[in-house]
């Protein structure tokens, strides 16, 4: 095994498990959550969930109820953190929607993130490579929630070769016309706007990036940061532009919350499990 268990819980008819791991695209000690189902020798494909801005590895596991839902299956679900840790590289804990907790899926170009920051390599690379060789992975899903359904969505479009769907809850799906999204590419990628677009799912689109499998996306109509920070009619219009399906749903009453992803969590797991069957 290439990471340690810290922890471990019976769940349902399987077992959640809490680790660490060292990464060598991020230089750092790496944390995940992890739920197998009750049958490890039958493991052969996973869900991998990117969690949102403040999140760690554990607030999916904990919240969002998936385990029900995967206890009899083949498929395991992973939720990697959303940055590096125990460092403290300038303006890194200033604020919450930079820096740690806030690693935004892609590889940093900037001084001082770029050694540590290159959190899209520690998903493709990394990660991907620990689920084959310790788990003996070979297909997989991704999903994820605000900052990581944006992390979904450039993910998948980019590496169709690896991940057979995409889904997400609430996800920034425009970052570039965006505050939160700004603030972190100017941050870790600096001026190049061009660059910029290599992380921003609707300008991949645009260029002929797709999924064969339609996009699944929820999203619901009381979150605070709906429309503003989402922009979720961009990404419905850009794949209407471009031939790519999705399957995109708005909720009365629904907030930016693990209320609403476990409200619809069963939905996701659902089509997932279509797809690596």
């Amino acid at each position: 095994m290439t990471f340690e268990t810290l922890k471990k819980h019976k769940t349902f008819a399987g077992e959640t498990i809490f680790c660490r791991h060292e990464s060598s695209s991020t230089r750092t000690s790496m944390a995940f959550s992890a739920f197998l189902p009750v049958d490890i020798k039958k493991i052969d494909s996973a869900i991998i969930w990117l969690s949102g801005l403040t999140c760690t590895e554990e607030n999916f596991i904990t919240k969002a109820g998936a385990q029900f839902f995967l206890q009899n299956t083949s498929t395991m679900i992973i939720c990697p953190d959303t940055s590096p840790r125990r460092l403290d590289l300038p303006g890194e804990h200033d604020s919450y929607d930079f820096g740690s907790g806030a690693g935004f899926y892609l590889n940093a170009r900037t001084e001082y993130f770029k050694d540590h920051y290159q959190m899209y390599d520690y998903i493709t690379c990394d990660l991907i490579e620990l689920l084959r060789n310790d788990f003996g992975i070979n297909k997989f899903s991704i999903s994820g929630h605000s900052m990581g359904g944006h992390g979904a969505l450039v993910l998948g479009l980019k590496e169709p070769q690896i991940f057979s769907s995409i889904s997400a809850f609430s996800p920034i799906v425009n970052p570039t016309q965006c505050p939160w999204g700004q603030k972190a590419f100017q941050g870790y990628l600096g001026d190049d706007k061009q660059l910029w677009k290599q992380y921003d799912a609707c300008e991949l689109l645009k260029t002929g990036k797709s999924s064969e499998a339609p996009l699944l996306v929820d999203q619901g109509l009381n979150d605070e940061f709906y429309p503003q920070q989402l922009l979720t009619e961009n990404l419905e219009i850009v794949c209407k532009e471009n031939g790519q399906a999705i399957d995109l749903s708005f909720h009365k009453g629904y907030d930016h919350s693990y209320y609403f992803i476990s409200t619809f969590i069963e939905k996701h797991i659902r089509f997932h499990l279509n797809y690596l069957s």
